[in-house]
């Protein structure tokens, strides 16, 4: 096993790695920018490290974290998510120099990372992909012999990375030069390639994906599968595992080509292959993110299997320890990224200090977070303070035990979206199991709420005897 490993990461992912860490007993080494000197995972770990120079750079600067890794002796690299988790040429820095990276084979990784190409592999091994063109569109005319040719509504697709850069749904020839510049900007900026690609765009699907784990020897399992669809602009905001709409039949039928694509990628390590579930119960083959994912932690509620240690257990060249038929669902779970953005104006991202802080507790439920009281939010990462993930025998009572988290969660200082998940909680559609991508857009109402009016001081004195009395 590993003696030291460097979380090329920060946040609620670097806290995340240093505990699986923790407890395997092996130290760690984090890597922070200046802005984040004192935050907790900084704490947290053995040993850390100024990055730079300004806030970002130093988290993207490949070389110069695996000749950190190298100077202070770390046998390994956990990439967390974003940042440099899906490079190849990360990987490839890591494998010349002698360090393990804690994830795919750098070719896994340049196979997985082009959509395109997944996407033919897919085809490959007969997993049912969306309808789309066979290679990237190279103008605005080959564009729209496709979109004629298929009909609208398409989508437009970055060929590489994820997260919902560059994509664009278009539903007429007037939207779809606008939407292939915007898509090949953007996606430029996100990940140093403008190419993009056709799919049909499936009108109200269910975003399904299913968690892998892959061994050296071969073996390959999944961990069921999480529904991602309340999201807004592609960008999660609710997972729930599992599924409300699959049946054990199709499940085993998504899992069992979940699988297949992994083996046929020679892939190893943890990953999720995504799915797109349209009206008629049929299912499509999206990407495959070969990294850990944000959502992880509501797989890890019903099957009781750490994935954070699985991936670190993977990397040291041991067989997983379980079984396909070992992985038995238990109950229900659901995640709330508590993000630092105001719903009620476009998200847009809220950034300062936080004046008062107390989090939930009580039976199934967890939290993944950095967030302390008089912590400043900085305005240069993503949005995300901290994750809560809650579970229950039943359906109901995951949705009951998650509204009552919410109304516990005290943050001040910043606008977040605990108001607006507690009123999906609240809402008939989503407490009735029914929604698709289209629900946030479909339910207007979610976004009518107050902000809280009471004074910082009161907040403050509440937070504090709530944290006395519970104490006792």
């Amino acid at each position: 096993m590993f003696k030291k490993i460097l979380v090329a990461n920060r946040g609620e992912i670097a806290m995340r790695v240093i505990r699986a860490c923790r407890e395997l007993d092996i130290a760690t080494a984090a890597i922070y920018a200046e802005c984040e000197a004192t935050a907790i995972y900084v704490k947290k770990a053995h040993e850390a490290y100024l990055v730079g120079p300004g806030p970002v750079q130093g988290f993207l600067d490949a070389r110069g974290i695996v000749s950190l890794a190298k100077r202070i002796k770390a046998d390994a690299i956990h990439p967390g998510y974003g940042f440099l988790a899906e490079n190849a040429q990360f990987a490839h820095f890591c494998r010349e120099a002698g360090i393990t990276f804690i994830g795919p084979s750098p070719e896994a990784l340049e196979l997985l990372g082009d959509k395109v190409q997944a996407r033919e592999l897919a085809k490959r091994i007969g997993v049912p992909v969306v309808p789309g063109t066979e290679g990237c569109i190279q103008s605005v005319e080959d564009g729209l012999n496709f979109a004629r040719s298929i009909g609208y509504p398409v989508m437009v697709k970055a060929s590489a990375g994820g997260g919902g850069r560059g994509l664009r749904v278009v539903r007429s020839d007037e939207e779809l030069k606008e939407a292939m510049e915007s898509g090949a900007r953007e996606a430029l900026a996100a990940f140093g390639n403008a190419d993009l690609f056709f799919e049909k765009y499936v009108e109200r699907p269910h975003h399904i994906e299913f968690q892998l784990l892959a061994d050296k020897d071969g073996q390959v399992i999944h961990l069921g599968e999480r529904d991602c669809s309340i999201q807004r602009r592609h960008q999660k905001i609710i997972e729930i595992a599992p599924s409300l709409i699959l049946t054990p039949e199709l499940r085993n039928q998504m899992g069992d080509a979940a699988v297949a694509l992994a083996r046929a990628a020679e892939f190893e390590n943890a990953g999720t292959v995504e799915f797109l579930l349209d009206q008629d119960g049929r299912y499509y083959f999206m990407e495959m993110n070969p990294r850990i994912q944000v959502e992880h932690t509501v797989t890890e509620a019903i099957t009781t299997i750490d994935i954070v240690q699985a991936q670190i257990w993977i990397a040291a060249g041991r067989p997983l320890m379980y079984g396909q038929h070992e992985v038995n669902l238990q109950g229900y779970a659901i995640q709330c990224r508590i993000n630092a953005e105001d719903p009620q104006n476009g998200f847009r991202p809220s950034s300062g200090k936080i004046t008062a802080y107390l989090s939930p507790g009580g039976i199934g439920v967890r939290i993944d977070g950095v967030v302390y009281k008089d912590y400043t939010v900085p305005p240069y990462y993503d949005a995300l303070l901290a994750k809560m993930t809650v579970q229950g025998r039943t359906w109901d009572e995951a949705v009951r035990r998650t509204h009552r988290s919410l109304e516990e969660f005290l943050l001040r200082g910043v606008k977040t979206t605990i108001p607006f998940l507690k009123n999906i909680m609240e809402e008939f559609d989503f407490r009735n199991g029914t929604f698709d991508t289209s629900y946030l857009d479909s339910h207007a109402d979610l976004y009518n709420y107050e902000h809280d009016l009471v004074s910082e001081d009161l907040v403050v004195t509440l937070a504090a005897a709530i944290a006395a009395y519970e104490g006792l």
